[in-house]
């Protein structure tokens, strides 16, 4: 998850005003959604493991910083696609190469795995498999230009996936969904200018077509892999393991996939997560659903939000404190049960 481009809700205004770098948070705006009546119970699903999930949360950042053209990140991205090809999906590497904004030529690959890949009905599950090179938001400027464990922003989030594929994997045909799910995890996601930590560093992106965050999801969205790739939703997880997570209804999420948004939240509610799912709708940020959703698959992004204050991310972002000691397999839980009970409810 990065610090950089928000859009934020001003009601007194008809139009939405996109801001970069660090917003105004004085002017940060929130809302309280209603919370929906009750709903038809819930058909039965697989109990979502949340030991397991901890332990590839874990096993990532055993590779140390996924930090592309290093060797974690080569060692990294060979262990996801070999536990995907071990639950006998099918999976695809889509490599390619960019430039980031301080002039480094990076050698990235996008990974794709499909469960059920013969349904027509399809939903994506996404999330980013890399971490930022430096910690640039940490508080002690001696750690600023370290690299970044990145175990909720990145690690979480495949974890949670890696272990929904491994539980569908093994349920008979008569108990499987009636979708197929498509596990999307995108490259070089964090390796972005922060106008408000990297002010000092010139953004040579800048005044270009191609956004310094999002490189993985820029290419994917122009380069869909499948060919011709269609979904009825997708959900970006981002930043999903942390002790006391909090998710809140995104904007661009409402304005670009309000069906899949309220029933998450309905599921997630229906579960016993409103503490983690909670109904009030803050700005929108750039995030890879940006580029999902121009490609045309209608996604929410489910991102930890603090609970109070104006902050949009918690104080581990961009900081060396995003380690294994912030990971709760209660947050991992909440998120996991949730979307994979999603995947059973039409």
């Amino acid at each position: 998850m990065n610090f950089r481009s928000f859009r934020l809700p001003l009601a007194a205004l008809a139009g939405l005003v996109l801001l970069t770098g660090c917003p105004d948070k004085k002017s940060t705006e929130t809302a309280e959604s209603s919370v929906p009546a009750a709903a038809p119970a819930l058909p039965k699903a697989p109990v979502f493991n949340a030991d397991s999930a901890y332990a590839f949360t874990a096993k990532q950042v055993a590779f140390g910083p996924r930090v592309p053209n290093s060797k974690a990140h080569v060692a990294a991205g060979n262990w996801i696609v070999a536990k995907l090809k071990s639950y006998k999906l099918k999976v695809m590497e889509q490599p390619f190469e960019a430039m980031t904004f301080d002039g480094t030529n990076i050698h990235a690959r996008n990974i794709i795995a499909q469960y059920q890949p013969q349904a027509v009905r399809r939903v994506a599950i996404f999330g980013h498999w890399d971490t930022r090179p430096f910690a640039d938001a940490d508080p002690d400027p001696k750690k600023k230009n370290k690299p970044m464990d990145g175990a909720s922003d990145g690690a979480s989030a495949v974890a949670v996936a890696l272990e929904m594929a491994r539980i569908l994997s093994q349920l008979p045909e008569a108990q499987a969904p009636n979708v197929g799910v498509d596990f999307i995890f995108f490259d070089a996601e964090d390796w972005g200018h922060d106008d408000s930590t990297q002010a000092d560093i010139k953004n040579q992106l800048d005044g270009g077509t191609t956004d310094s965050w999002c490189l993985g999801s820029q290419y994917w969205s122009t380069h869909l892999l499948p060919a011709n790739y269609k979904a009825e939703y997708g959900v970006l997880l981002d930043m999903v393991g942390a002790q006391g997570g909090s998710f809140t209804r995104e904007e661009t999420s409402r304005t670009k996939a309000l069906f899949a948004l309220d029933k998450i939240w309905r599921v997630g509610t229906q579960l016993g997560y409103s503490d983690y799912f909670r109904y009030e709708d803050t700005g929108g940020i750039t995030d890879d659903h940006v580029y999902t959703n121009n490609a045309g698959i209608p996604t929410v992004d489910i991102y930890d939000h603090p609970r109070y204050g104006t902050a949009y991310f918690p104080p581990y972002h961009h900081a060396t404190s995003d380690n294994m000691s912030i990971i709760d397999r209660k947050t991992l839980k909440a998120v996991g049960q949730t979307m994979t009970q999603v995947l059973f409810v039409d």
